[in-house]
C-alpha cells in the first residue's frame, strides 16, 4: 500500500494539471481535452478512495497504540501545556479506565479547578475545558457545518438574543447645498441562538480494553463520542426547525432558484448562475461557497459551460495551503444532511455561510455506567451529553436551489 505522502502528491499533480487543462483551454475546449479531464478525474477519485482508506486505517492502529507510543504522544502534546492542562489529561484517563473511586478525594478537588463549568453534574464527570475542547473540536470531521460556520464558545448556556441588522437596502442621499440631510435609522431585530442537549447514547466499551494499559482508552471513547455528537448536531445545524431544536441552515436560507418543470433530479449551468446572483454582491464580496450532498456534486461534476468546458475543479494541498474543490470559480463544502436532489428538494445552498452562528457550551458531562446490564456482557457504558445551538444569523446571505415539484 503506498503511503499517505505519495497518494497526496498524485493527487495534487493530477489537480493542477486538471486546473491548467481548464484555464489554458477557455475558448476551443476539445474532444481530446475533454478525455484528458476524465481520465486525470477518474484517477484523483481513485486516489481520494485511497486517502480515507489509509486515513481509516491509520485511525484504526492509533486506537491499539502501545504504551510507548501512549507516552511519547503524551510527552510531545504536552509540551508548553500549563501543569493545569496536563492534570486536566491525566485525570480524565484516570475516571474512564477506573471510575469515581480510582480518582481520590484531592484528585477530585483538583479537578473541579479545571471543570469546564461550575455547576457539578448530578452523578457525572463534568468534562475539564482543555479535553472537551479537544472533543468539540473532532466534531468537526463528522459535519459539514462546523467547517464553514462562525463558532461561539461559551461558559453558559443561557437564552441569548442575537442582534442583526439588514443593510443591504440602505443608501445615503445627494443633497443640494444648505439642505437638511434626511434621518435614516437603521433596522434592527433579533434572533435567538439559544442551545439545545444532545446526547451521544451509550457508547459501550469491554472490559479488556479498560484494562489494558496499551490501549489508548481515551482516544478510544473521544472518537466514538465526536462521531455520534457531530452527526447528530449537523444533522439539526442544517435542517432544524427551530422548534425546541436549533434553526437549520436550509430551513431559514431563501430562495434563491427554483428548477423549471421536469429537473426533479437536475441542475442546469444556468441555474447555477441565477443563484450565485441571487445573493446580494456585498456578500459574494466576503467570501461565498456552495454546499451539496456528495450525490448532488456527482452530478455536477459532469456539468459544461457554454464553451463545453466541465465548470467543476479539483482542488489540492499545496504550498503551504489547502485549495478546495471549487464550482464556477467558488468553494464546495459537502454536507450530508442537504437533501440529494428529489421533487421539491432543497438540494443547493450558495452564500456567506459563515453567517450560520454554532454556539457550544463548554460544558460536557460524562456518564459511566457498571451496573448489571453491561456487567452480563463484560462492558462499561459511557454517555456523553453536551449543549449547543445554531442560527443563520443573516437569511440574507444564504440562497437554495430547489428542485422542480415535477
Amino acid at each position: 500500500m503506498k503511503s499517505i505522502q505519495a497518494l497526496r502528491e498524485r493527487h495534487n499533480a493530477l489537480a493542477q494539471a486538471v486546473q491548467a487543462l481548464v484555464a489554458t483551454n477557455n475558448d476551443a475546449w476539445k474532444p481530446d481535452h475533454q478525455v484528458e479531464y476524465d481520465k486525470a478525474m477518474a484517477e484523483i477519485v481513485d486516489l481520494r478512495a485511497q486517502m480515507a482508506r489509509v486515513t481509516e486505517l491509520g485511525e484504526a492502529l492509533a486506537e491499539a497504540k502501545t504504551l510507548d507510543q501512549i507516552q511519547e504522544d503524551v510527552n510531545r502534546s504536552s509540551h508548553g501545556k500549563s501543569d493545569k492542562d496536563k492534570l486536566a489529561a491525566k485525570m480524565f484517563v484516570k475516571w474512564l479506565k477506573g471510575g469515581d473511586t480510582a480518582i481520590t478525594a484531592q484528585e477530585w478537588a483538583d479537578i473541579r479547578a479545571t471543570m469546564s463549568t461550575t455547576t457539578v453534574g448530578e452523578g457525572g464527570y463534568t468534562v475539564q475545558t482543555t479535553v472537551a475542547a479537544t472533543l468539540i473540536d473532532q466534531l468537526k470531521q463528522f459535519g459539514g457545518i462546523r467547517n464553514v460556520a462562525t463558532i461561539l464558545s461559551m461558559d453558559q448556556g443561557n437564552p441569548m438574543s442575537f442582534p442583526t441588522s439588514d443593510g443591504t437596502a440602505e443608501v445615503g442621499e445627494l443633497i443640494a447645498e444648505n439642505i437638511t440631510a434626511t434621518g435614516a435609522d437603521p433596522t434592527f431585530g433579533t434572533l435567538a441562538l439559544n442551545v439545545y442537549k444532545f446526547s451521544s447514547k451509550i457508547v459501550a466499551v469491554p472490559f479488556e480494553l479498560l484494562q489494558d494499559s496499551q490501549i489508548d482508552i481515551e482516544g478510544f471513547v473521544n472518537a466514538r463520542l465526536a462521531q455520534r455528537l457531530g452527526r447528530i448536531t449537523n444533522t439539526y445545524y442544517t435542517t432544524g426547525t427551530g422548534t425546541a431544536q436549533p434553526f437549520g441552515i436550509v430551513t431559514r436560507a431563501g430562495s434563491g432558484k427554483v428548477g423549471t418543470t421536469g429537473q426533479t433530479l437536475t441542475v442546469i449551468v444556468d441555474d447555477l448562475i441565477d443563484l450565485i446572483h441571487a445573493v446580494d454582491p456585498a456578500y459574494r464580496a466576503q467570501g461565498c461557497s456552495f454546499m451539496m450532498h456528495d450525490q448532488s456534486l456527482k452530478i455536477i461534476r459532469k456539468l459544461k459551460d457554454s464553451t463545453g468546458r466541465p465548470i467543476f475543479i479539483p482542488g489540492y494541498e499545496g504550498l503551504g495551503q489547502s485549495l478546495g474543490d471549487t464550482l464556477m470559480g467558488y468553494r464546495v463544502d459537502i454536507n450530508q444532511d442537504v437533501a440529494q436532489m428529489a421533487a421539491n428538494a432543497k438540494s443547493i445552498l450558495f452564500g456567506n455561510l459563515k453567517q450560520y452562528y454554532v454556539r457550544d457550551v463548554m460544558a460536557m458531562t460524562l456518564f459511566r455506567f457498571t451496573d448489571s446490564a453491561y456487567a452480563k456482557l463484560g462492558q462499561v457504558g459511557f454517555l456523553a451529553w453536551m449543549r449547543s445551538g445554531g442560527n443563520l444569523i443573516d437569511a440574507s446571505a444564504v440562497k437554495y436551489y430547489a428542485n422542480s415539484a415535477t
